[in-house]
């Protein structure tokens, strides 16, 4: 009797070892990869979006000219947005000096060329006639998703379509700061200055504007059916602005007359 108990257990204790191999055998054993829901379902995989080709803008904005990365381009919120955005770091002049712009400016390409050329063509000469090589152009603002002048619900600013810059002056070589609006800076400078951005832009706005740009200078190539162009920039001599900040602060109004006082005049 205690033979077939202790048979019994031995059978027994062989029928879980033999189990627990296979449990681990089965662990062991690599299962296939799940397939792919699309290929489950039935449904083909859509193919990956071909990247679209360099625009014209593109190809012609070369390392030569200008350092300018490719941005992705921004799709909203509203009428804002920029297609083929570039993201306007320095523009190299004819003796491969570099002119940085600082900071960088957020552009789209055709407005990014237009600067380009304009530094390139106009200013780096301008900057000789102050008596040093141009070095930096200060970027005061470059693509912003907003209203014109910062107005709640007012148009989208051209800055909103990454197509305008405001800058607020030049670095040269020698460390000057130039400031455009700066009365105190040579007026021949600021005059040829002006007429310069002004044939090559489709908007400038300095002081004397519309309030909102007294201190920097701001140029879009903002596109117009009937190809009006606005150009309104004061040139203004220290006097005439020393005189207009006198004439902004109110005076006390003069104390009457008394006669009879002591001290006091006829």
């Amino acid at each position: 009797m205690l033979a077939d108990i202790g048979y019994v257990k031995l059978i027994c204790a062989m029928i879980v070892l033999a189990a627990a191999c296979d449990i681990a055998a089965a662990q062991t054993v690599p299962l296939p990869r799940p397939r792919p829901f699309a290929a489950v379902v039935g449904v083909p995989t859509p193919p990956s979006k071909p990247e679209a080709p360099p625009s014209a803008c593109r190809l012609r904005l070369t390392p030569e000219l200008a350092v300018a990365p490719s941005l992705p381009p921004i799709e909203g919120p509203g009428e804002c947005g920029a297609p083929d955005l570039v993201r306007l770091e320095a523009i190299v002049l004819a003796d491969l000096s570099r002119v940085a712009v600082s900071p960088p400016a957020m552009l789209r390409c055709t407005m990014a060329e237009a600067v380009v050329s304009f530094v390139r063509a106009d200013v780096a000469a301008l900057a000789r006639d102050l008596g040093a090589a141009l070095r930096a152009v200060q970027n005061y603002d470059s693509y912003d998703c907003r209203g014109r002048n910062r107005v709640a619900g007012a148009k989208t600013s051209e800055h909103g379509k990454g197509n305008a810059l405001d800058i607020r002056g030049l670095t040269l070589a020698d460390g000057r700061f130039v400031e455009l609006t700066d009365p105190q800076v040579a007026r021949d400078f600021r005059e040829k200055f002006r007429k310069s951005v002004c044939a090559r832009f489709a908007t400038v706005l300095g002081p004397g504007s519309d309030g909102y740009h007294e201190n920097h200078i701001h140029m879009d190539l903002a596109e117009r059916r009937s190809g009006y162009r606005f150009c309104q920039w004061d040139v203004r001599d220290p006097e005439v602005v020393a005189a207009s900040v006198a004439g902004s602060v109110p005076l006390p109004p003069p104390r009457p007359k008394v006669e009879g006082l002591r001290g006091t005049k006829p």
